[in-house]
């Protein structure tokens, strides 16, 4: 019987599949140099990005579409569907990059294929998911995510590093800092999907879970 006061799942999920095999000693020890090219082509994609020095580069994508969406929401209380397609494809894309980078897997990673990341956002209902006014200002209201997220960025990063060396010498990507490590993925893509997706008004759980 299911858990009538059970929480509902959050709208933002992400999944890597553990590795429960030896994985290639050889690839993961070279993995800064291997993971070049498609980092190219993310970047590529991606776009130049915000700030002093980004230039309008016409062989680059956009990115992630942020205000373009926040201004639809705010003046046409609406977000196109092919909008969050792309949003959200891009974000799976980058986030195979980024889970190939931690070592959490040796397959190399696809530019359409899920593989071993599974990521999935929940197509709001824009006049019942989103609140008017919000999205401008849930960026903010985020702050003590991006704050506990950094130190929490800090640990993977070591905890990636220790891991290098367990595949080194055992072949295998010990558990515990496999689950850590995909759990600050997690925590990163629920702010994102809060504050600059932006999928849902529902404030980001503090859990790696």
């Amino acid at each position: 019987m299911a858990n009538v006061n059970a929480s509902p799942a959050y709208p933002v999920t992400l999944r890597i599949d553990y590795p429960d095999r030896n994985l290639n000693r050889l690839t993961s020890v070279f993995r800064v140099i291997l993971i070049v090219p498609i980092l190219i082509i993310a970047g590529l994609v991606s776009g130049p990005g915000f700030g002093p020095h980004a230039k309008h580069i016409p062989f680059m994508a956009g990115g992630i579409l942020f205000l373009p969406t926040v201004v639809m929401l705010l003046f046409r209380w609406k977000y196109p569907r092919w909008w969050f397609d792309w949003n959200l494809n891009l974000s799976r894309f980058s986030l195979r990059v980024g889970a190939y980078l931690a070592l959490l897997t040796d397959v190399y990673p696809s530019t359409d294929e899920e593989q071993s990341v599974h990521f999935d956002m929940t197509y709001p209902n824009v006049g019942k998911d989103l609140k008017t006014g919000l999205p401008l200002i849930k960026w903010f209201l985020a702050i003590p995510h991006f704050i506990i997220l950094w130190f929490l960025s800090v640990g993977a990063v070591g905890a990636v590093l220790i891991a290098w060396f367990a595949i080194l010498f055992t072949g295998r990507y010990p558990r515990g800092l496999f689950d850590y490590v995909v759990g600050v993925f997690r925590w990163w893509m629920r702010f994102f999907g809060y504050a600059f997706l932006p999928v849902t008004d529902i404030y980001p759980p503090f859990s790696l879970a």
